[in-house]
């Protein structure tokens, strides 16, 4: 009976949440749980959303982080009864994908890039240039794993088993939270967890996700013409919003954009 009543009722009101860059904890990431978790407790608990929904671009980043962030969005959507939509632009990839797959639905656009469900490190070997020129690394350690895959000494077969444990290790809790949220809905192809993506509409029929969508059109259908969409992000300092941190910002965005090259954007 409400909605009979013109000055009782009013429109639902869905909170946006903007999950965009790469994810890390040092200060050039774009997205930790430290700095975005405030604005996702915010958005949960500020003027009873109907809904929460996720705007998410990123190429993924820091395991560790994804975890937290999604598990605090799932912790949040549970104990609110607040339902949680995923909209993927660009790309959700890697970590970007782990922050996905904590909505209880997912729509993309038919060139959005899904998947990369898989682990990496990367470095470099600068031992036979030391070498080259004439220069000894001299390493004294206390304890015979401290010096594990140091730079500039010779890559150890030993070493490198060690980190592949690791990365496996990680590798399993991605594919375990991946299945947990999305259940029957995944495939059984056997690329699915091999580290691939792929765009939307391939991405749609593995079931990493549930259909074409964006964010406002899709609210809309599901919400009412009448729904409220409120914007929650991370607002910026004020030396960066005057540009104080130029360099600093330089070096992100470069890192950022290798990030999303590898995804061919």
């Amino acid at each position: 009976m409400r909605h009979l009543v013109p000055f009782l009722w009013r429109a639902p009101r869905v909170a946006v949440i903007r999950l965009a860059g790469i994810i890390g904890s040092g200060p050039r990431a774009g997205l930790s749980d430290e700095a975005i978790g405030p604005v996702i407790e915010k958005a949960f608990r500020r003027g009873k959303p109907s809904a929460v929904a996720l705007e998410i671009n990123s190429p993924g980043g820091s395991p560790v982080q994804s975890s937290l962030i999604a598990a605090r969005i799932r912790r949040l959507a549970e104990e609110r009864k607040i339902p949680v939509h995923a909209f993927v632009e660009d790309v959700a990839a890697s970590g970007g994908y782990w922050l996905a797959a904590a909505a209880d639905d997912i729509r993309v656009d038919a060139s959005s890039v899904l998947g990369s469900i898989g682990v990496i490190s990367a470095g470099f070997g600068a031992d036979l240039f030391l070498k080259r020129h004439g220069l000894e690394r001299r390493v004294h350690t206390a304890g015979r794993s401290k010096s594990t895959l140091d730079p500039f000494l010779p890559e150890k077969p030993e070493d490198v088993a060690r980190l592949k444990a690791v990365l496996d290790d990680i590798h399993t809790a991605f594919i375990a939270h991946v299945k947990d949220r999305r259940g029957n809905r995944l495939s059984d192809d056997p690329a699915l967890f091999t580290g691939e993506f792929w765009l939307g509409g391939r991405a749609i029929a593995l079931g990493l996700a549930d259909g074409l969508g964006h964010l406002e059109p899709r609210l809309k259908e599901l919400y009412g013409d009448k729904v409220r969409l409120v914007r929650y992000g991370r607002k910026r300092g004020l030396l960066s919003r005057l540009g104080v941190r130029i360099a600093e910002d330089a070096l992100g965005t470069l890192e950022e954009r290798a990030h999303y090259a590898r995804f061919g954007l």
